[in-house]
């Protein structure tokens, strides 16, 4: 195999290449832009504080709401036995 095949080799194979990557960065951009117009990036930080601020009560078939509140209030987890807590 000599030089110049190996040269028209690379040549295809950029042929094939570069029209493939303008078509990867056009879906790259038409990606980021329909992001863009629905609202995707409006509010970054809500979702991280909401998920902070929100009480997380799990309850026995057996509880009631009360029973979760009174033990939130006095403490004691309202979590059934057995449930590890993340």
């Amino acid at each position: 195999m000599g030089w110049s095949i190996k040269c028209r080799i690379a040549m295809e194979v950029l042929y094939l290449i570069i029209p493939l990557s303008v078509i990867l960065i056009a879906v790259i951009i038409w990606v980021f832009m329909w992001a863009v117009r629905t609202g995707q990036f409006d509010d970054l930080e809500g979702p991280a504080h909401r998920i902070l601020m929100e009480e997380d009560i799990i309850l026995n078939d057996d509880s009631s709401i009360d029973d979760a509140v009174d033990g939130q209030e006095s403490g004691r987890s309202a979590r059934p036995p057995g449930a590890s807590r993340h």
